[in-house]
This record gives structure tokens, sequence and C-alpha cells, in this order.
């Protein structure tokens, strides 16, 4: 009979190969499910001590599948798809990933800024027919634009460091005050909105920060406008964000994260000329992926071996 314990992975499409090498050698067993579902994960391995996982709930059903489960590691700092308080109700540690892709996804956001200012998404569709097509919204000369990055963290401040000395005025909002390197700090939300050409997400997701850009914070933000958001989906309504554009208040917007991933058929902002929109890849890089899967397991390891993860959810 195998004694080893059980670690199970919860569906992820990412290469887990240095992960499960990393975990057979600390002495796990490594089970992947074909699912996130909790019958599919009590169905792989109802012995599992713990959980890794990507965006996937983990949520009581999880807890009550896994009767032994002590450890869910993620595969993202983010960490809204976890119940945190269900999990330490059960006894069970949750972890998160150190800044593995700070790096990967400040160039992303950084990379749709500059899609959207010179209007990409409109001329990344031109054919003969419309060679000579000129979109609602002119390109316009970065040098003379403000950007608004609201949030302070890692990713935020490496954007900044990106965007100075190219853009016109840096300015920033945190609920904490933080300001960043270089940047303006402004202390009303619908402020920085009205005085900036450009806003650009960096927040994790929670109770305070959901559905952060509503129809006001639309409303504040300067007419011809961009919005760029590589944090969580649900900072953003997005049926708000598509009457403003349907109104033209915006010149558009570039998303790598969506309130639904991935998105329903009618989901309010797909197929839109004035929408650019990323698979959620501005983490990913040959650099990046393996790093993210040996981080994940590492939380595991460091739990077996001396009983407290390495990066725990605070």
């Amino acid at each position: 009979m195998d004694e080893r314990p059980v670690a199970l992975y919860a569906a992820l499409d990412d290469d887990l190969r240095p992960g499960i090498a990393a975990l057979e050698e600390a002495g796990f067993r490594v089970v992947v499910a074909g699912s996130d579902d909790p019958s599919d994960l009590a169905a792989a391995a109802p012995d599992a001590v713990a959980l890794l996982v990507g965006y996937g709930r983990v949520d009581d059903a999880v807890l009550a599948a896994l009767p032994r489960l002590r450890v869910v590691s993620l595969m993202s700092q983010g960490h809204d798809n976890v119940d945190v308080e269900a999990c330490t109700r059960a006894g069970v540690q949750v972890a998160h990933l150190p800044p593995v892709a700070t790096e990967e996804v400040a160039v992303h956001a950084w990379a749709l800024t500059l899609a959207l200012v010179r209007q990409l998404p409109f001329y990344g569709q031109a054919t003969t027919a419309t060679w000579l097509d000129r979109p609602a919204f002119l390109p316009r000369r970065l040098s003379d634009l403000s950007i608004g990055i609201v949030g302070t963290g890692r990713i935020a401040e490496r954007y900044a460091a990106l965007a100075h000395g190219h853009v016109g005025a840096l300015q920033s909002w945190s609920r904490s005050g933080r300001s960043l390197p270089g940047a303006t700090s402004v202390s009303d939300l619908h402020a920085l909105a009205a005085s900036s050409d450009v806003i650009s997400l960096h927040l994790p997701l929670s109770d305070e920060t959901h559905y952060l850009v509503d129809d006001a914070f639309l409303a504040a933000m300067r007419p011809g406008s961009w919005l760029v958001n590589v944090g969580r989906g649900g900072l953003i309504d997005s049926a708000a964000l598509a009457r403003a554009l349907d109104r033209g208040r915006l010149a558009g917007a570039a998303l790598d994260v969506l309130d639904e991933e991935p998105p329903p058929p009618r989901h309010p902002l797909t197929e839109r000329s004035d929408v650019l929109i990323t698979p959620h890849v501005g983490w990913f890089s040959a650099e990046s992926e393996r790093g993210y899967a040996v981080e994940q397991a590492a939380n595991v390891v460091a739990w077996l071996r001396t009983g407290a993860v390495t990066h725990p959810v605070s």
C-alpha cells in the first residue's frame, strides 16, 4: 500500500512537469484531476492532503469532498477564487505565489496601453477596402498624455517605471495612500479618472474593489480616454463599461482579465472593435510558466517539511 501523502492538481492547463517533479522528489504521490469540480476531485484523490489550483473555486464543497486536505496552493498571487475563511475554519493553510511575473504583467499592461493609444485594434483590421479609413478617436501623441495608475503594488510600480519619460504626466491612487516613484499621488479616485487620458488598473479583487469601475467612475473619466485592466476582471462592471463605450464616452479599453473567463457567447465586451481582449496571459512567458509551477509546488513542499507554507495568504 502506498503510504505517501497525496498532492492533487485541479485541472491546470499549464506545464506541470517542474512542479510534479519537485513534489515527487519531496515524497508526494501526485494525482492530476480532470476538472476542478468537487466530485471529480474526490474521485481522483479522496485522501489528498494538498490541493494545487489555478482559478478554480475552493469553497466548502471542495473542503467537504477532500476531508484530509491541509494545504491549498494557488498558481497566482490573487486569491479571490478561494474562501480563505472556510479554509481557516477547516484547518487548511492557503498559499499563493511570490511575485514571479511582475515584469511580464507590467510589460503586458504597457503593451496594451501603447496598442490603445496608437489605435492598433482598429488599424489591425485594415483591409484593402478600408485602408484609408480612420477611427472615431484619432491616435494620440504619447508625450502629451497623462496616465492614471490605480494601485501602487509591485506591478504598478514596474508599469510606472516603463511609462516614465514617455508620457506627459504620471498619477497614482491607492487605498493606503502610498505613492509611486515618479508619479503624483491623487487622494480622490474620481479626480484621478477625470484628469487622466489612460487609466491602468493594478489592484487585487476584494469586497472593497469589486466593480470599482462602475457607471459613476466611468462618467468621471475624461472624454476620449482609455481603460486598461491587468488586475482582476471583477474590478470592472462589464455592462457599465459597454454602456460608456456605446455612448462614446471612452475611446476604448484593453483587458487581460474579464469578470467571466472564458467569456460566455453574449458577454457585453467581446466582439467589439473598441475593446482589445487578451485571454489572461499577462503573466505568461517561458520563464514565468516554469516559475509558477515550481513556486506553487514549493509552498506544498515547505508545508510537508516544516508544517507551514512559505507564502501564506494573510
